[in-house]
This record gives C-alpha cells, sequence and structure tokens, in this order.
C-alpha cells in the first residue's frame, strides 16, 4: 500500500539530507523519533515557506517589544497540503506525548509559539482538549465522484463550462504541443534535470530563490520514485525532445497531491493543463479519491475543485497574545466561511 508520502522518512529524510531544512535554512530541526514514533518540530526563523500567513502577527510582536521569533512549527516544510501529523509511539495518546514536551521546548527554545499546519481531522480530533486556537482557510480540492474517464467528469459540468475545457485543451495541442505522463521507474532519466529547470525558473523569474534543490529532487525520486508522477509539455511528437514545461506530483491509495510545477516558456492553456487536467485524469485512471493542487487560486473552481475548509492550530506562551489571536481568528472564520459559501455558486456542476 502506498502511505501517506509527506510523512515518510523518505520525504523528511529528502529535505534534511540535502539542506531543504536544518544548518543555514531558517528551518532547525528539533523532530522528535521515539520508539517509532515521529514529530516535525522546526524552530523558524521567518515565515517562509509555510502558507499560513501570520505576518500580521509578527507585526503584533514586534509593535508590542515582543519577539515572535524565533517560533515551533510542526508541518510538511514547504507543503501546504492536508494530512496526519505525526507518527506515535506504540501505546501513547497524541496529547499525552505531545503537550508537555511541546511547551518545554516553546521555553527551552525561548520561542514565542507552537503553530501545527494543515492537519487532518484525526489530528485536530486528537488534540481537541488542548488549549489551541484554530485557524481556518479556504482551499480548493477536486473530488472523485465515480468517474470512469475525463469524458465522464465533463458529462458532470454544465454545458458551457463543459466546451469551456473542452477549448482549454484543445488550444494546447493547436500549439504543437505534446502532453505525456510516467510514474514510478517510467520517468525518463533525462526528465528530472529538465524538471528542475522549469520549477526554479517559476521562483527565479520573481526575483525568489526555489525553495529546493537538485539533489532533493533526485533523493526524492531515488527515495519515494513510486509515489511519483510527471507531466510533461513537449515539443512536437517526439519523447526524446526537451520538455518545455513540467508538473511534478506525489500520491498515495487515496490522493494526489499537485506539489510543483515550471515552464521555460508561457504557452496559452499550459498551466492548466499540465496541473489540473493531467492530474484529473490521472486521479481517475487510478481509483484516487481526491486531488489536493495545493493553495490558493480561485481559477480553480471553474474547472472543478471545489472549495474546502483547512485547519492551523496555534498557542502562544504568553496569554494575552494567545487571546487577541483568538479573537482575531474567531472574526475570520466567520469571514473564511462565508467566503466558501459564495464559492460554491461558481461550480461548474450541473445542478442536481
Amino acid at each position: 500500500m502506498a502511505a501517506y508520502p509527506f510523512l515518510t522518512d523518505a520525504f523528511l529524510g529528502a529535505l534534511a539530507d540535502t539542506g531543504a531544512v536544518g544548518a543555514d535554512s531558517g528551518w532547525r530541526d528539533l523532530s522528535w523519533h521515539e520508539d517509532g514514533g515521529l514529530l516535525p518540530l522546526y524552530a523558524r526563523s521567518d515565515s517562509r515557506g509555510e502558507f499560513v500567513f501570520d505576518q500580521r502577527w509578527a507585526m503584533a510582536y514586534h509593535q508590542h517589544g515582543v519577539r515572535y521569533y524565533p517560533r515551533l512549527l510542526t508541518a510538511i516544510p514547504f507543503t501546504p497540503v492536508t494530512g496526519p501529523r505525526w507518527r506515535l509511539p506504540a501505546g501513547r495518546g497524541a496529547a499525552d506525548w505531545l503537550w508537555p514536551r511541546l511547551r518545554e521546548q516553546v521555553a527551552a527554545q525561548r520561542a514565542s509559539s507552537w503553530h501545527l499546519l494543515f492537519p487532518d481531522d484525526a489530528a485536530r480530533a486528537a488534540l481537541a482538549p488542548l488549549p489551541l486556537t484554530a485557524r481556518q482557510a479556504c482551499h480548493f480540492r477536486w473530488f472523485n465522484r465515480g468517474y470512469q474517464s475525463f469524458d465522464d467528469f465533463l458529462a458532470a459540468l454544465m454545458s458551457r463550462k463543459r466546451k469551456t475545457l473542452r477549448k482549454e485543451r484543445a488550444r494546447v495541442a493547436e500549439q504543437g504541443i505534446t502532453v505525456r505522463r510516467a510514474a514510478g521507474q517510467a520517468i525518463p532519466e533525462h526528465w528530472w534535470e529538465a524538471f528542475y529547470g522549469c520549477y526554479a525558473r517559476t521562483y527565479l523569474v520573481r526575483g525568489q530563490r526555489p525553495y529546493l534543490t537538485p539533489a532533493f529532487f533526485q533523493a526524492l525520486a531515488s527515495r519515494l520514485g513510486d509515489q511519483l508522477m510527471l507531466a510533461a509539455a513537449l515539443p512536437g511528437a517526439s519523447a526524446e525532445a526537451p520538455p518545455l514545461a513540467m508538473a511534478l506530483y506525489l500520491f498515495d491509495d487515496e490522493c494526489l497531491y499537485g506539489r510543483y510545477w515550471g515552464a521555460q516558456r508561457d504557452l496559452d492553456g499550459l498551466h492548466f493543463e499540465l496541473c489540473y487536467y493531467q492530474g484529473i485524469e490521472f486521479a481517475i485512471e487510478h481509483g484516487l479519491a481526491a486531488f489536493d493542487p495545493g493553495v490558493q487560486g480561485e481559477h480553480k473552481l471553474l474547472r472543478g475543485f471545489e472549495p474546502v475548509i483547512t485547519w492551523s492550530l496555534h498557542w502562544h506562551a504568553d496569554p494575552r497574545f494567545h487571546d487577541a489571536i483568538g479573537r482575531f481568528c474567531e472574526a475570520e472564520a466567520e469571514a473564511v466561511q462565508a467566503y466558501r459559501e459564495e464559492a460554491l455558486n461558481y461550480l461548474p456542476y450541473r445542478r442536481g
């Protein structure tokens, strides 16, 4: 069986061994490994690569003359997808294993707080007795309603929306682009070098440095290759041609996770094809229940991705900040819920 990939030693080890976390990365690794249990834990000196935006909280601390950083974080670095966030030692409960030691670590590291990002429902329920502040966000996810093919999925859409999606896919072919997918051992070796060039360009054109290195993706392919899929846009029909754009996915037995993408040239419709439609096709072909493409992007709505609530949990050692941020999150949740209700109106599915 293919387990949730991001909590595996293969994924987390690839991050640590290639310098994405640890050393001078801004992600000082304090993770616990005990009797088969694991809690990812990082001391953060900034909020880059987390995708739960707390800059206003940091500003509030600063305005009151209090340090916000370092703070402690339990999350999958650079990976804003929902899932389990620990592996428990045999016979231990989450709250009694985590809470006393987390508070000790906050004090020992002179940290302001502890944050848990994108936990699944089981993780949230396990920590419900603890004095944590819950924060909501709205992301977009595609659900497999028993579709047997991409055309089956299109048949569930309103006629006008169905025609739009077909036109978007046709435009890619009209530009002389052939799209291919490969998973596991079938991924051509030369695709990996091409992928990193595409991935890095996504950051470089914005004046940013990529979070991850070629060594990370090489380690990931070596250690977790059976749970990887690459989609490539090729000029013409030759499978040997250098790809113009690529998207990397991970998957388990239940869900497909869209993670990294980039293009050497900006071509009409290419992002939608590689990052959404190829993922939907793969999920249908492999009987996966859902496809999580990551954060942000209201354009996902019109392509069948439904608005869902995601969560983060927070504890601030100073009760004044903890109470104030709790009130902020309560007010924010009302706006998030209203946004989700409004977003539902833009889904392309046929009514009833």
